[in-house]
């Protein structure tokens, strides 16, 4: 699979990430086969999150893989931490804590990237900081980034915390694309003007932040996904067109889509699927075309002023 830095780093990634949220919807030899296949073809970046299946998700991973200090010399693995029942938490007591149940759960002495999951609205960042010093001078955490943060919460966090954000992971999909809407219709007195997030697109771009798109298939909240929706019947016609000429699936197409965009988007899938997985990874070789992409971005309801 074609490959990219991750942010700012010297992190060579596969442009696809391997969501393994619900990894635990599969039997042992039905993991084993997933995490296999997914190495097999070049995505060896799995994300995870401590809260994905309340811990087992990371268990069930760990053990599918056969994690040893061999295999995880092959592999890039992240997690994420901040989200806990009823709040969020970044105090520094957390995330340390967090990321010691996070490698004991994945069986590995260290995470390649650790995200902080949603933001929190009591964080103090020079808690974070300290954190992130504590975590990367033991040689827990190499990297770090975060996940649904606008560019001033990034900034914050920036003003204490010396290592460089590398990733944010952000919901984006063909369906919820306003973070690109809103950048095309600038002055607009329309809906898609609105700039909901501080254009965090063009910030994570001018300060080499990776953007890890996730639910790339889904529409609105997870309400469902958009492929084969008839809620969508002029989009998945597009695709279904588009994937016709290039000789792949739709959900090769929709993924392509992502990695058209300039930004070096890193879309994490959250597919247990085998056959669905192998159609996320093709999508690392279909350039789409300007007028393949405005044509899909048009097709799904997203107006051009």
């Amino acid at each position: 699979m074609r490959t990219m830095k991750l942010g700012s780093s010297n992190l060579e990634v596969p442009v696809v990430a391997v969501g393994c949220m619900r990894i635990n919807s599969l039997e042992k030899k039905e993991a084993e086969r997933f995490v296999q296949t997914a190495l097999e073809h070049g995505a060896n970046f799995f994300d995870h999150a401590d809260i994905y299946g309340k811990g087992d998700c990371e268990e069930i991973f760990a053990d599918a893989i056969h994690m040893s200090p061999t295999v995880r010399e092959n592999i890039i693995l992240q997690s994420k931490c901040g989200i806990r029942k009823g709040m969020f938490d970044f105090s520094k007591e957390h995330i340390l804590q967090s990321v010691d149940g996070i490698l004991q759960r994945l069986n590995t002495e260290y995470l390649d990237t650790l995200l902080l999951h949603r933001p929190d609205a009591l964080v103090e960042p020079e808690e974070v900081a300290e954190a992130f010093d504590i975590l990367e001078q033991s040689g827990k955490v190499r990297h770090f980034g975060v996940s649904n943060q606008n560019p001033m919460q990034i900034q914050l966090l920036q003003k204490y915390v010396k290592q460089p954000i590398v990733a944010n992971q952000l919901q984006l999909s063909i369906t919820n694309a306003n973070m690109i809407s809103n950048g095309i219709n600038v002055n607009m007195e329309n809906d898609s003007a609105i700039n909901r997030d501080g254009s965090i697109l063009d910030f994570c771009r001018l300060h080499d932040i990776t953007i890890q798109p996730w639910s790339p298939f889904q529409f609105g909240f997870f309400e469902g996904v958009f492929l084969g929706n008839d809620k969508f019947p002029e989009l998945n016609q597009q695709i279904d067109e588009i994937a016709d000429k290039y000789q792949v699936s739709n959900t090769t197409i929709a993924i392509a889509w992502l990695l058209r965009h300039p930004a070096n988007m890193q879309p994490v899938i959250g597919t247990m699927n085998v056959d669905r997985l192998i159609d996320c990874i093709k999508a690392s070789d279909v350039y789409l075309t300007r007028e393949e992409w405005y044509s899909i971005y048009r097709a799904a309801g997203n107006i051009l002023p």
